[in-house]
């Protein structure tokens, strides 16, 4: 899959890139996609919710009335959950959500997503970008001249960028990641994938070597 480079007006620079068909031209998995969205997603929940079972609530702990002769109902103590302040029937506990995935399977995953967004024409190589000093404005005037401002962008850089990161950061839209952090969920969430030309090389090279 070759794409052209544009600089940061949104022309072409003349360059190419090739990206290797056996990652942007596979035919997508979306059940791979699937368990590891699920995973990432599982990842984020602290899993720190809990409710007091009737062991656990204040109360007192004594026998409201006899068991037979009163005509009414059987009835416990007051922690019974049946009572208002009482405890809870099989409320949640304290537990993790992370889900085991083959390293495989993450990467089958994070190749499909790539070959929906090069199926979908959605990415676009631009020029490695330096800037003397963090500016949002100078930021989003590039993401104008690439027609993609207000659209859902996840920027991928081969190496951290100190003041294009701090430039991207207060754009809403925006998502800025490492080439090594790059996960399926970033990728799918985005409706534009953009990569700096060399983070487009690691890819190619990436590829060479398979």
């Amino acid at each position: 899959m070759q794409l052209d480079v544009l600089n940061k007006e949104g022309k072409k620079t003349g360059r190419t890139v090739e990206l290797p068909e056996e990652i942007f031209g596979i035919e997508p998995n979306d059940h791979a996609i699937y368990l590891a969205v699920k995973q990432y997603q599982g990842a984020q929940r602290q899993g720190t919710h809990k409710v007091k079972t009737r062991m656990e609530v204040h109360g007192s702990s004594k026998k409201l009335h006899k068991q037979k002769g009163t005509g009414g109902a059987r009835k416990g103590n007051l922690r019974n959950p049946l009572y208002k302040g009482g405890g809870t029937i099989f409320g949640p506990k304290p537990h993790s959500y992370d889900i085991k995935l083959n390293r495989k399977v993450k990467d089958l995953a994070k190749m499909s997503a790539l070959a929906h967004k090069a199926k979908d024409n959605a990415i676009v190589v631009l020029e490695d970008v330096k800037m003397d000093a963090p500016k949002t404005s100078a930021f989003t005037g590039i993401l104008s001249n690439l027609n993609i401002a207000g659209k859902k962008t996840l920027v991928v850089l081969p190496e951290y960028n100190d003041n294009l990161y701090l430039s991207l950061r207060n754009v809403p839209t925006v998502t800025g990641t490492l080439l090594s952090d790059l996960n399926t969920y970033d990728i799918l969430n985005a409706s534009v994938l953009v990569m700096t030309e060399g983070a487009a090389k690691i890819f190619t090279e990436e590829g060479a070597e398979a």
